[in-house]
């Protein structure tokens, strides 16, 4: 099979032959039949997640259940399934109190299986698995627990989405900062997450959604998406706009979708005394971002973080996809590009230039 492996971080992905290990016990083999193109898999390409290479990238994306390895339960084969980057034992303190994107309940390494091996070699060398699942591969071994059922009617480009981008968009929403009718939001970044952040406050009932961007491009897509104000924050101060069109105050939420030193204070200072700052965006490790604790005590203020929209992925999966479906979620309108594996390369180009909300990587 092939697949799309990372050897050096700044260079190219190799799309090659490997070798790949069925499934043990409490694993899957999965066709993949679409894989997005994310920031994430660019943080590990350009060196700022220094993660141990060789390794197959991806890590949003759905296909077809081929086999299972012994004990597995969950899946079938002939099921489709969107994969979750994140375990889910359903045994630790966080799987047990509803919070499984936490998980803490299994020792290996994350681009290893469970067992702390590895099922793709090239030329006898073991290569690594983006969050345990690499999907911009032909085929993907997994853990079964990492694997969620999805109705069969859902498209492949349109699913491998609601792997990472939806949930983490909509969830920061809903999940994390539950977001209430009426409120006033402000979105910075309107990327493939940013315009899922702005969707799921429009699903909220938000009053007020203000998207910025440094490319008009992108704040065109925010406005179909359900912005009522777009900020172009080259050429106009995000928080003297945002105040401006909020009686003075601030937004009562402000999500930070990019993930940076710059983006994180502008969201805390967008919001009103009392309001809520989400960082949303995955940033470089090695970010740092001088907060004022003086300000955050006196104003009540109040900042966090969240991974995954803080989403459950078992049961939120298909629900987002009943959304869609039922024509309540805007998901076509995220799939600006799609290309062949060979074509990898080509994706990340255009994600790097803003060319696109989200390229789709088809098989």
């Amino acid at each position: 099979m092939k697949a799309a492996i990372l050897y050096k971080a700044n260079t190219p992905l190799e799309v090659v032959d490997v070798q790949q290990q069925g499934p043990q016990a409490g694993e899957a083999r999965v066709a993949v039949k679409a894989a997005g193109v994310c920031h994430s898999d660019w943080h590990i390409m350009n060196g700022d997640w220094t993660l141990p290479l060789p390794m197959v990238l991806g890590h949003e994306a759905a296909g077809i259940v081929e086999e299972v390895g012994a004990g597995v339960a969950s899946v079938k084969p002939g099921d489709h399934v969107i994969f979750s980057f994140r375990p889910q034992c359903g045994r630790c303190l966080y799987c047990s109190i509803g919070r499984s994107i936490l998980c803490d309940g299994h020792q290996s390494a994350r681009w290893m299986m469970l067992d702390g091996t590895c099922r793709l070699k090239r030329d006898g060398q073991d290569i690594f698995q983006m969050a345990r699942i690499g999907t911009f591969a032909e085929s993907v071994v997994c853990p079964a627990e990492m694997l969620v059922p999805i109705r069969k009617e859902m498209p492949w480009p349109q699913a491998a989405l609601m792997g990472c981008c939806v949930p983490t968009g909509v969830g920061a929403v809903t999940r994390c900062a539950e977001v209430e009718a009426g409120a006033s939001v402000v979105v910075i970044g309107c990327g493939g997450v940013g315009l899922n952040v702005v969707q799921g406050a429009r699903l909220a009932g938000a009053r007020l959604i203000i998207a910025c961007d440094l490319l008009d491009n992108k704040l065109q897509y925010a406005r179909e998406f359900g912005a009522t104000h777009t900020i172009n924050a080259g050429s106009q101060n995000v928080v003297d706009t945002v105040r401006g069109l909020t009686g003075g105050r601030g937004a009562d939420y402000a999500f930070d979708a990019i993930g940076g030193e710059a983006t994180t204070l502008q969201i805390l200072d967008a919001i009103r005394p009392g309001g809520t700052a989400v960082i949303v965006g995955m940033a470089a490790m090695n970010v740092r971002a001088p907060i004022t604790p003086y300000a955050m005590a006196l104003q009540e203020k109040t900042l966090r973080g969240t991974m995954y929209g803080s989403v459950r992925p078992n049961l939120d999966f298909p629900r987002l996809v009943d959304l869609y479906l039922d024509g309540r979620l805007m998901i076509d309108q995220l799939v600006s590009r799609t290309y062949k594996l060979s074509e990898i390369n080509e994706g990340f180009a255009a994600l790097r230039s803003g060319q696109v909300a989200r390229g789709v990587v088809v098989f």
